[in-house]
């Protein structure tokens, strides 16, 4: 009997490696490192529509939340299960994980209460909290952030007001700075940055201290909200509790006022912080140049593109696909050819909705080789759409 069980055992691990192997790495036999599983399933599960297969995928790769690489790709599969609408298969995958011999652990547990969140699926959310004993698992004040932060995912305010109000309480649960963090997230994302001033009176009662990510995440609320005077209200309060706001903290103020189209006040902020002695970074001039292209500034944007460089600060590549965009809507072709050529240097390329804008930018203006030169780069980096620049190619010759 030992013998029939070990021999059974022995088969269904090679089953399990043939599957992994052959769902992963279709084209190979030699077995897969634990991340070379997790960059494969990423991979295929980005371009995977059929909702079993992507589950399939999963089940494959034995996705779990201690690596990072593992979340992303689970996030992203219930991304996808969820935009199909496909709740069953979303409850089966989370059911199924937590079947697992590895799954007996609060991070374990909270990983799939935040995928629930994000699934839209509060309920089964909660009621994977209330069970958690049952799974040999106690609960804590992690886990308790954990429900909050679903909740706010799935934009279930009104449940996050009543898990915080209630849940502490019926558990024995102490909340803590993150507790709050993320309470003061979902009021402020839901319209009611004005409740900050009563968590953050509580906060104090209690002995908790606000950080930098306590202000930033309130300050951005009250800027929404377009309720100004409550933002230099929480700027002195940090000067209350010793804390000088730091460029992160700048930084939210400079990309809320360009979101509101008051990108020349934005602007003023960064001279002031500049003329007192602080260095702004990389984010703080991607912010800006977003806010003055929306408003079709885009003389500034260039502007404070070069000011950027000049400060030996390196756009990312969301700064260059910004300013390429903005440039190609405001027909200034020649300026986004060469932040292009600039971009593509660094190995990043725009989308194609963008680059064929540029293509017929540069025909219109009679810059055919240009466009041509373009179209080449393209080709070599994707060259799986090389087909479709073709024939854009060849249209240009006609």
């Amino acid at each position: 009997m030992a013998l029939r069980s070990k021999f059974r055992s022995l088969s269904l691990q090679r089953h399990r490696l043939f599957f992994t192997t052959s769902i992963l790495n279709p084209d190979s036999k030699t077995p897969l490192s634990s991340k070379e599983k997790s960059r494969a399933a990423l991979s295929l599960i980005r371009f995977e529509k059929n909702p079993e297969r992507i589950i399939d995928i999963c089940r494959a790769a034995a996705l779990t939340p201690e690596s990072h690489l593992d979340r992303v790709a689970c996030s992203k599969a219930i991304f996808k299960l969820r935009e199909s609408n496909y709740f069953e298969g979303i409850r089966r995958f989370i059911k199924e994980s937590l079947a697992r011999p590895d799954a007996r652990s609060e991070r374990f547990v909270s990983h799939f209460i935040v995928l629930y969140g994000q699934a839209g699926l509060v309920k089964d959310a909660v009621k994977l909290f209330d069970e958690m004993p049952e799974k040999g698992i106690e609960r804590n004040v992690k886990t308790l952030n954990s429900l909050l932060f679903s909740c706010i995912l799935a934009g279930e305010y009104g449940e996050m007001k009543r898990v915080f109000a209630d849940f502490p309480r019926k558990y024995g649960l102490v909340p803590n700075l993150d507790t709050y963090n993320t309470v003061l997230k979902g009021f402020c994302e839901s319209g009611s940055a004005n409740s900050a001033h009563s968590l953050l009176a509580e906060m104090e009662r209690k002995g908790i201290k606000p950080n930098a990510i306590t202000f930033a995440t309130v300050i951005k609320g009250f800027y929404a909200e377009e309720k100004f005077s409550d933002v230099g209200k929480m700027m002195d309060l940090m000067k209350k509790y010793g804390m000088a706001p730091g460029i992160s903290i700048h930084n939210v103020r400079i990309q809320s006022l360009c979101k509101l189209k008051r990108s020349t006040e934005a602007k003023a902020l960064l001279d002031g912080i500049i003329s007192r002695g602080m260095k702004p970074n990389c984010i703080t001039y991607n912010h800006l140049i977003y806010g003055f292209c929306v408003e079709g500034k885009l003389d500034v944007a260039k502007s404070l593109f070069d000011e950027m460089k000049l400060r030996k600060l390196n756009p990312v590549s969301e700064c260059y696909f910004t300013l390429i965009y903005y440039l190609c809507q405001g027909k200034d072709y020649i300026a986004a050819l060469d932040i292009s050529k600039e971009c593509m240097e660094k190995g990043w390329v725009p989308n194609i909705t963008t680059m064929k804008s540029l293509v017929n930018g540069l025909v219109s203006i009679e810059k055919v080789d240009e466009a041509k030169e373009i179209i080449a780069q393209v080709k070599e980096k994707f060259p799986g759409n090389a087909d479709k620049w073709s024939e854009i190619e060849e249209g240009l010759s006609k």
